[in-house]
């Protein structure tokens, strides 16, 4: 049961910051970098992975979808931030 209560902890940190990665644009966000927010929702859904593994799901596809996580989000999955 603990595990199913951080998986949807983390899923929702996920969509959370795709959502503010997905509202961005230069028009409306001066002060917020995008880059910044590439790596807060690269980083959520890293973690959302991880505990979807600990939980023993390990085809990311279905999530992949379901959260429309855009490419420039996966290629940088397990980066480190400088």
């Amino acid at each position: 049961m603990l595990k199913g209560r951080h998986l949807g902890r983390q899923g929702r940190r996920a969509e959370a910051a795709l959502a503010k990665l997905a509202a961005w644009s230069s028009d409306n966000h001066h002060q917020i970098d995008r880059t910044t927010l590439l790596d807060d929702a690269s980083q959520a859904v890293w973690a959302l992975f991880i505990q979807r593994e600990i939980c023993g799901l390990r085809n990311n596809r279905e999530v992949i979808d379901r959260y429309q996580i855009p490419g420039e989000v996966l290629v940088r999955l397990g980066a480190t931030r400088r």
